[in-house]
């Protein structure tokens, strides 16, 4: 049946909901027919892919539209078309059948697909003889999609896009075009309204801010991965029994290079790496390393979550530098965003004209703190993408974790809301109930496809069961089944504590004492992070009391020996390590050269020194999240601010960890130690070589009658491990 001149129209024009139904190759009544959109052509020949003749076609339109019965079965076909002198073929990508299946409809409408970042998206495939780029979009409301790029001059009447009406989802097969493509959608809303061209939210590579396409790419090495003694060492491991020294790392600002704004992955593998490991810290964390499109967020909101911001190289750059880390015996770490997205015209707001990934309702769907929209976490649809993206992130980069940020945010429907301005759950409370089954799957979804790889939750309220199993039940749901939680109780406590005076601090004792009520509640990572040293908070160093410098240096080096020897695992913020003296900006580089300056240099001395101490002995790390593994040994000594307690594991020798918070030295105090012999002095922070005033115990203690003498150094953490009689 001909179809009409509307039909012919809306086809030409780009307005036809259904451009598969005109174009391609039909049954007709004296044979198969062939139409197609050719333009620039004056003439044109139907070929099958293996160059087989098919017949010659009629140029019907001169905005270039071509019909004619060809010969042979239903097929692909390719165009050899010719304007005057010039000749170059056309591969019809309206001759192609779907690329997704039944069972990818049945999945996707169900939300549990969990490979939808291999069907979705940009991705290079041969499809049915010919080799090209199928895209795949979630757009459930609009009427009409068309992906538009470089390969079409932005045109979108050239590649409407075939829609599979069970799942929302458009698709389509380009043949000729492989990677390093950029495109986006052209997306039509269901009032006819077309929207802001919309990056692709399952792109694995983005063009460099300002701009802001996305670009055809593959994820990941493929089977060019050399790591495998590294994730096979972790698949086994219980890491809460493993150490665990995290450096938080902003790639765009830890160095700057001479001339550019950015180091590369592999500038950064060939810096960076070696830096940790002589360091010993055993795992790296990015602060976020999804496409964005401003700089001062720090990554944390995200407009690509499956693509490594272009800001570094390329995606398989990203995949080289955790390859590179795990040779070195180095984790990686990423910071994840799913809380909220930015509003951003090209991203994920209103995606096909409606409230997609987001509420409509703003007192559901949008963040008062950061401006952003937050995910309608109780759509299945929005749900999988979130958990897909995790998946993603384990399998394609093989990262060894994910950090969670802002869970709190998540969990709470009044977060940062007045009275008014949030809509409480069905049983009127405050808690987000779909949020939490939300991070239940995504834990499941990660610990069951990827053993070894650990989520670590930035949560800083007491809502109960953060690191418990998902199985386990809590007061009305299972626990949240993270791996780790961040321990915001500890940081905001002690570094409030070590603020004080030293004279006052033996008014509050408790600060330090306190967080050893919950140490073992949950599975508690100790955060120093970037949070801590912006936006007016200065650096760790200048949050130290002291009469001069001196004082404020080894304060600090006191405070990173007390965190060592406290239960949970460690991390530390870039620059830290050296005591940075200003606050970080992501707009310059670190101050490395405050290295030349000895107390600099004896921090960072200092520090290595620790993670070397805290991996070499077990009982610092083999049982930091269990009550087990910690004794007190003096614990209300407020008037000497003198904290002491025992570190311990099965079968190895036990450590004490002793800090003295005031600037008087403690030449005789007694130390009650649970067995007599020696103790060796296995670190001190006062030590010469750290900047300190090199005072101490001569190599080590003996004690007696269940207590040794020490020396406890002015502003001094000292930590001392039996060694027998």
């Amino acid at each position: 049946m001909k179809p009409s001149a509307e039909a012919i129209e809306a086809l030409l024009s780009g307005t036809h909901a259904d451009p598969f139904a005109l174009l391609g190759i039909h049954d007709g009544p004296v044979g198969p027919f062939a139409r197609a959109i050719l333009p620039g052509a004056l003439t044109a020949e139907a070929f099958s892919l293996d160059g087989t003749l098919l017949g010659p076609v009629e140029r019907v339109d001169a905005r270039g539209l071509f019909e004619g019965v060809v010969k042979g079965p239903r097929q692909p076909v390719k165009y050899r078309c010719a304007h005057g002198p010039h000749h170059w073929w056309v591969t019809d990508a309206y001759s192609f059948g779907p690329v997704l299946g039944p069972m990818d409809d049945f999945l996707i409408a169900e939300g549990t697909h969990l490979r939808l970042f291999d069907k979705l998206g940009a991705h290079v495939i041969d499809h049915e003889g010919a080799s090209g780029v199928h895209f795949a979009v979630w757009a459930p409301n609009a009427q009409l999609v068309s992906v538009v790029g470089d390969f079409n001059d932005w045109d979108h009447r050239r590649h409407p896009m075939r829609r599979r009406a069970d799942i929302g989802v458009w698709e389509l097969f380009v043949p000729d075009i492989g990677t390093g493509r950029a495109y986006k959608y052209r997306i039509v809303g269901p009032d006819g309204a077309v929207q802001p061209l919309k990056a692709d939210p399952y792109a694995f590579f983005s063009e460099l801010r300002p701009a802001t396409a996305s670009i055809v790419a593959q994820a990941g090495k493929g089977d060019e991965w050399s790591d495998d003694a590294h994730r096979a060492h972790w698949s086994k491991a219980d890491p809460r029994r493993e150490p665990m020294a995290i450096y938080e790392v902003h790639p765009g600002s830890w160095r700057k290079p001479d001339g550019r704004e950015f180091l590369s992955w592999d500038e950064l593998a060939d810096q960076l790496i070696p830096y940790c490991a002589d360091m010993g810290f055993t795992h790296i964390e990015f602060m976020p390393v999804s496409e964005h499109p401003y700089d001062p967020s720090w990554g944390y909101q995200t407009t690509g979550l499956y693509a490594p911001s272009a800001r570094f190289g390329g995606p398989d750059g990203f995949a080289r530098f955790v390859d590179g880390a795990h040779r070195a015996g180095l984790s990686v770490l990423i910071d994840w965003v799913p809380a909220h997205f930015p509003t951003d015209a090209h991203g994920l707001a209103r995606f096909d004209g409606t409230a997609l990934y987001e509420h409509e309702d703003p007192r559901l769907g949008f963040h008062p703190d950061w401006n952003t929209a937050i995910y309608n976490f109780g759509r299945r649809e929005v749900e999988a993408f979130l958990v897909n993206n995790a998946l993603f992130w384990a399998e394609k980069y093989h990262i060894d974790g994910l950090r969670v940020d802002a869970v709190a945010s998540m969990l709470y429907r009044d977060y940062s809301r007045n009275a008014g301005e949030w809509i409480p759950n069905a049983e009127g409370g405050r808690e987000n109930w779909e949020a939490v089954h939300f991070l239940q799957a995504m834990n499941r979804a990660v610990y069951g496809q990827h053993p070894g790889v650990a989520t670590i939750a930035e949560e800083s309220t007491a809502w109960p069961g953060v690191t418990m199993p998902t199985h386990e039940k809590g007061p009305k749901e299972g626990g949240l089944g993270f791996g780790f939680k961040w321990n915001m109780g500890f940081m905001h406590d002690t570094l409030k504590y070590m603020a004080r005076d030293a004279v006052h601090r033996r008014y509050h004792h408790d600060e330090i004492t306190f967080g050893l009520m919950y140490a073992f509640t949950e599975n508690f990572v100790l955060p120093l992070s970037h949070d801590e040293v912006v936006h007016g908070k200065g650096s760790l160093l200048n949050k130290m009391s002291g009469a001069d410098d001196w004082q404020k240096f080894a304060s600090l080096r006191a405070y990173y020996g007390l965190m060592w020897g406290y239960p949970g695992k460690k991390l530390l913020f870039m620059g830290q390590e050296f005591a940075q003296r200003r606050e970080w900006s992501e707009a310059r580089s670190l101050d490395w050269d405050l290295l030349q300056y000895e107390p600099h240099a004896g921090m960072q001395r200092w520090v290595r020194d620790l993670n070397a101490a805290y991996k070499a002995h077990k009982a610092l790390h083999a049982r930091d999240c269990e009550v087990e593994g910690f004794e007190w040994l003096v614990v209300e000594d407020a008037q000497a601010s003198v904290f002491a307690w025992l570190r311990m594991a099965p079968g190895e020798a036990p450590v004490a960890v002793v800090s003295n918070m005031t600037p008087q030295v403690h030449d005789h105090y007694r130390l009650p130690l649970p067995h007599d012999g020696r103790w060796t002095e296995v670190l001190n922070s006062d030590a010469a070589i750290y900047g300190g005033s090199g005072q101490g115990n001569m190599g080590g203690v003996e004690a007696r009658d269940g207590a040794a003498f020490v020396v406890l150094p002015p502003l001094s953490t000292v930590m001392f491990q039996y060694v027998g009689n």
